[in-house]
């Protein structure tokens, strides 16, 4: 174990987590190996050129041809005249194209601007003007919404990618069943677009000029979720995300301290890669170790999700709670061998009994991490080789710092509630052109400040309370959803459960809360029983709202504020 000697005030000055770290990871990082993601990938794919890199519904690339057909991508690009750092929006689900797409884009010197392809044009609109892009790839299925915005836009150049693009043969039976049996390509119309195909066949005739590029230039605008406000374009730089990736690596390697870890690495590609969790978790970590990625199209689709997971022994399965949930939910999960993989969770908490069911069904704790869009995203994670769910977001990663804050940011002590703050080479270098907004989040020794409420142990773990804007205030009480959320999460009736604060005319706020039953025959007296027999008198939900489903967002964290409005 690494020691540290241990004060009272501030955690960032104390890194008192050192002590809990694994033995092979260094509290510190070493210098980045690499200037750029381009020389990352291009050194990978030569390393690891007849692995696998990528599986979607059953076509492997391997790292040689991904080199090669990203260079296509990155000399097409660069025939159109485009600067180095100009924007790029890629509008992709998890099909070969997008890590083509967005490597193509990376080497070509410019600037990926990651797109979720279910965006409303109003959302689309916003982010192609915020921006600024002057290109885009999309999938055919969402061109419908890239033509109902374009000439609001500085978007100039339009590659429409079908999603039998890549899969050879085959991928004329799948284009043909997706258009004209399943209908999932609404009319549209794009003067002077290319098509995917086109790219690649134009790019192979074209000369590649690499470009040079510097740690601190942006890879990526990775735009937040929208979930606290308008969606801003946090700066992720080649070095964030270098830095993140190499950081996760290290933290990886504690998940084979008591297990063999396999020469080749399989993960599940399940979350979305325009999402920033599987971006810099699946593909660039997962590129980093010379993995293969099996791409899960649509991760909704949970019969057909199962029938992929049976066909490959996987290593590596980022997710989220509700995901775990799902999968757990239908019978033909449990028939599935996942004692061997190593499960990792963020973009929402964990409920303890999720993690419990998981556990127990699989033989496997669930390992949470946290971050955001701001971080890379990772700032902290579990021990991989811990023996039990903690209920909290781990440790701070290598070279990372907490520090738990209050209003006029001053450090806590440890155990009280404050603000995370997080300082680390994986924050981002701001906001895309909103210089008050970075002010408001960044303070002025580097630390930014998530919104997230939570306190850290005498061990260095840190406990999520909630989100700064999520909380509820009772009669002066805080109450925090997350916890009335894991409470209704025990009771074997409920299968979802979300809690927002509503007016009170007495208390100020009284708790709501939203529920999807699990057993049909619950009733709102069955959960009022269960929250008396486990939350003190102001926690209690007031009043309880029965739904199908819960509104999530397209990587499926329950969207609280669509229940508020």
């Amino acid at each position: 174990m690494n020691t540290v000697s241990v004060h009272s005030g501030g955690q960032a000055g104390d890194r008192i987590w050192l002590a809990s770290y694994p033995d092979n990871v260094p509290a510190e990082l070493p210098p980045l190996k690499h200037a750029s993601l381009p020389e990352l990938f291009e050194e990978c794919c030569a390393r690891y050129a007849d692995r696998l890199a990528f599986t979607c519904m059953g076509r492997s690339i391997t790292y040689r041809q991904m080199e090669v057909e990203t260079r296509k991508v990155a000399a097409w690009l660069q025939s159109l005249g485009l600067a180095k750092g100009d924007r790029v929006a890629l509008m992709m689900p998890n099909v070969l194209v997008n890590p083509i797409a967005a490597c193509g884009i990376l080497r070509a010197g410019l600037t990926v601007v990651n797109v979720n392809p279910l965006y409303t044009p109003r959302e689309l609109e916003h982010q192609l003007r915020d921006s600024g892009a002057k290109a885009i790839f999309v999938l055919e299925n969402f061109a419908h919404t890239v033509e109902q915005v374009l000439a609001h836009t500085e978007v100039r150049h339009v590659v429409v990618a079908t999603l039998g693009d890549m899969l050879g043969p085959k991928g004329h039976i799948v284009n043909l069943v997706i258009r004209r049996v399943k209908k999932l390509v609404p009319a549209w119309s794009i003067p002077g677009h290319k098509t995917f195909s086109r790219v690649i066949a134009e790019g192979a005739r074209l000369p590649f000029k690499p470009v040079s590029l510097v740690a601190s230039d942006i890879a990526f605008l990775q735009y937040t979720g929208g979930t606290t406000g308008t969606a801003k374009g946090a700066i992720l730089t080649h070095a964030n995300l270098l830095s993140n990736q190499l950081q996760l690596s290290y933290w990886l390697a504690s998940a084979y301290i008591n297990k063999k870890r396999p020469e080749v690495l399989t993960f599940v590609c399940a979350l979305p890669l325009y999402h920033i969790f599987a971006l810099t978790v699946n593909s660039l970590m997962g590129m980093s170790l010379g993995a293969h990625n099996v791409l899960i199209a649509n991760p909704r689709d949970i019969p057909a999700f199962i029938k992929e997971l049976g066909k490959y022994r996987f290593d590596i399965f980022p997710g989220l709670n509700t995901l775990f949930n799902a999968l757990m939910n239908n019978p033909e999960f449990a028939k599935l061998d996942m004692s061997h993989v190593s499960t990792l969770a963020g973009g929402m908490a964990v409920q303890r009994p999720v993690a419990e069911r998981w556990q127990k069904m699989t033989g496997a704790w669930i390992t949470e991490g946290y971050g955001l869009s701001e971080t890379s995203p990772v700032a902290s994670a579990n021990r991989f080789d811990s023996a039990e769910f903690s209920g909290t977001i781990g440790l701070p990663l290598s070279s990372t710092e907490f520090d738990i804050r209050d209003e006029d940011g001053k450090s806590l002590p440890l155990g009280e509630v404050g603000e995370i703050c997080i300082r680390g080479p994986q924050v981002m270098a701001g906001y895309w052109q909103q210089p008050a907004e970075t002010a408001r989040v960044m303070t002025a020794d580097g630390f930014f400040r998530s919104g997230d409420m939570g306190y850290m142990d005498a061990r260095g773990y840190t406990k999520i309370v909630d989100r700064k804007k999520d909380m509820i205030l009772v009669s002066g009480f805080n109450v925090y959803p997350n916890e009335i959320e894991e409470v209704a999460a025990m009771h074997p009736g409920i299968l979802e459960a979300a809690a927002i604060g509503v007016p009170d005319e007495h208390s100020g706020e009284a708790v709501k809360l939203f529920i999807v039953r699990k057993d049909q025959a619950l009733t709102e007296a069955d959960v009022k029983a269960h929250c008396v027999a486990n939350l003190t008198n102001y926690k209690r939900p007031r009043f309880i709202e029965f739904r199908s489903e819960l509104p999530k967002s397209n990587v499926g964290k329950i969207l609280r504020k669509e229940l508020r409005s």
